[in-house]
């Protein structure tokens, strides 16, 4: 299964909509709150190749940019090998 990481802050719309569209999915996440804890957020720059907005999502280590490209990759499709409720 595809781990799947959301870098957020508690204020960010845009990662409530990508936590949204993951649970609608199915797809179980991993979330890290950027808002409060600067060492967190550095990471998250370092790992991201110096993006410094949220969402940032991460599936099995790979970057793939925020909620718009998670939308996109959920559009055409790339979103469902990772539901774990065997829907297709």
């Amino acid at each position: 299964m595809a781990r799947v990481e959301l870098y957020t802050t508690g204020s960010c719309p845009f990662c409530v909509r990508a936590k949204h569209l993951l649970e609608e999915r199915g797809i179980p996440y991993d979330e890290v709150d950027v808002g409060g804890d600067p060492e967190a957020r550095v990471a998250l720059v370092v790992r991201s190749g110096g993006r410094r907005t949220v969402p940032q999502i991460f599936i099995d280590g790979r970057s793939i940019g925020g909620f718009e490209e998670l939308a996109a990759l959920d559009a055409a499709g790339g979103l469902a090998a990772l539901r774990t409720d065997g829907r297709a």
